[in-house]
């Protein structure tokens, strides 16, 4: 049995991917703050789910976390990062950039760190980290959560490129990159293009199991990258 680790399964594409998982014979440690989420999923699977109450903010508690898990079900296949906030922020409340800037980057840097470490020891091992369409470009209502998806995306194609020091060539890491997704993450109004987390989740998965690089969420997001991406900036001021 494969053995994996969410992180940020309290709700959304987290807790959805955690079900999936299970349904595809893993047995998945998942985390999140609100620990009465994490009972209630646990209860659906009793057996294959162990829970671990964690403030992804708290980079000591997370590496605490983190340890606790691997010691418990020893070898890790797979490590999911799906944590996140964000914030529809045009008067750059401070509070707001402060609370994105912990999760998306700091902790999730962390838990980036603690698993590409843990799989360079072992040799073997997938990295999979749920960024956003957002990491193309900039945005002028949520300039924190644009920059932090842009960073996560760096830092995802800096770990992949060191790979190639991993003599096994048994490393992977993933960047999911979703569009929106029925979920609260879901930012802003007049939302188009839509998914609903069921097939995005769906997707996903197929991804991990394909161990892709790069994946779009749903697919036809890729044409939205693809325009973003050579776009300039000046005409992206008029447009958004």
């Amino acid at each position: 049995m494969k053995k994996a680790i969410v992180f940020g399964a309290t709700s959304g594409i987290g807790k959805q991917l955690t079900e999936v998982l299970v349904q595809n014979n893993y047995q998945v440690a998942i985390t999140g703050r609100r620990i009465e989420k994490l009972e209630g999923l646990s209860v659906k699977f009793p057996e294959r789910i162990i829970i671990k109450q964690n403030d992804i903010q708290q980079v000591d508690e997370v590496e605490r976390v983190f340890n606790e898990i691997v010691d418990e079900l020893g070898e890790i296949d797979l490590v999911v990062q799906s944590s996140g906030v964000g914030h529809i922020n045009p008067k750059l409340e401070w509070d707001k950039e402060n609370e994105t800037i912990l999760t998306n980057v700091l902790g999730v840097t962390k838990l980036y760190d603690l698993a590409y470490n843990l799989f360079r020891k072992q040799g073997f091992g997938h990295l999979v980290g749920i960024s956003s369409i957002a990491s193309i470009r900039g945005n002028r209502a949520a300039p924190a959560y644009f920059a932090s998806k842009a960073y996560q995306k760096a830092y995802l194609e800096s770990l992949y490129i060191k790979t190639k020091t991993i003599t096994s060539n048994k490393v992977f890491i993933t960047d999911i990159r979703p569009g929106f997704v029925n979920t609260a993450m879901a930012l802003g109004d007049g939302i188009f293009w839509m998914v609903s987390l069921e097939k995005a989740t769906k997707q996903i998965f197929k991804a991990i199991k394909k161990k892709k690089r790069v994946a779009y969420i749903s697919k036809r997001w890729a044409i939205i990258a693809f325009v973003l991406k050579i776009v300039p900036a000046w005409l992206l001021r008029k447009a958004i």
